[in-house]
């Protein structure tokens, strides 16, 4: 089998590993999104999409228009990017998703907006080191946008919690389990710290994968905090996340490309 890899980090260490079980009996190459100036012709039996780009997501687009197969998708994928069409597919879907509210730029928010208490105010659309805080009061919201006037965002409720994220990944039929010190902690993030998959709440594997059909992800990550009693409250959903330290996560991916020919 031919396998492509569309990204401009083929050293990752989720993609490297993969690519090294791989490698005896499949070639596997690299697409850089960033420097492609055309598509290739065919010959590829699976795209592995890890890059979130717009070019990354032109060029998965492109070669979906002339029959390759996608993992995620390229529309999978641009879901994922803005968290108001995300929250809205999830909550009528009937997941447990955070109340989300959209506005057009963060000053707007800070001038029209009394808060109903601590929210958390996010980026509309995901991206590397994009906007996630934790706003308590006027004042703070009042900085906060000084920083980031024109900044599209969304502001979901701060639910309390025991101030740590389920880091939830699913590869294929895999799923994978950690904690992190929430990013809204002031003591910092911290650790990943994995878990079994029987140290999870009563049927949150199974709502990691209903998430999966909901979004038509294949590689996708859940993060989840414990509202309380082992209640899940989701707060994002990301395609083809890094899934960094989990034992069985690259022969899993392995196992993924090949079965999607």
């Amino acid at each position: 089998m031919r396998i492509g890899l569309i990204t401009s980090d083929p050293g990752h260490p989720l993609l490297a590993a993969a690519t090294a079980l791989l490698t005896p009996e499949h070639h596997v190459e690299t697409l850089d999104p960033e420097s492609t100036a055309t598509v290739p012709g065919p010959g590829v039996d699976v795209y592995l999409l890890k890059a979130r780009t717009p070019r990354a997501l032109a060029l998965a687009r492109d070669l979906e228009r002339r029959g390759s197969r996608v993992v995620n998708s390229a529309a999978a994928t641009t879901l994922c990017q803005d968290r108001t069409v995300m929250a809205q597919r999830a909550l009528d879907a009937g997941l447990p998703f955070a109340a989300t509210r959209t506005f057009a730029t963060l000053a707007r928010l800070a001038r029209g907006s009394r808060l109903p208490g601590p929210v958390v105010v996010k980026s509309r659309h995901s991206r590397k080191h994009d906007l996630v805080a934790r706003v308590d009061n006027g004042t703070q919201l009042g900085e906060l946008a000084a920083t980031h006037p024109q900044e599209p965002v969304v502001v979901q409720e701060f639910a309390p919690n025991s101030g740590w994220d389920h880091k939830l990944w699913a590869i294929g039929d895999r799923v994978f389990a950690a904690l992190r010190r929430s990013e809204l902690s002031p003591e910092g993030r911290g650790p990943t710290v994995s878990l079994a998959l029987d140290d999870l709440p009563p049927g949150w594997p199974a709502l990691v994968r209903r998430v999966g059909e909901v979004f038509a992800l294949d590689v996708y990550g859940v993060d989840v905090i414990d509202t309380g009693g082992g209640a899940p409250l989701i707060v994002d959903v990301n395609a083809f996340p890094g899934v960094r330290g989990q034992a069985g996560a690259p022969e899993a991916l392995a196992a993924l490309a090949l079965s999607r020919t």
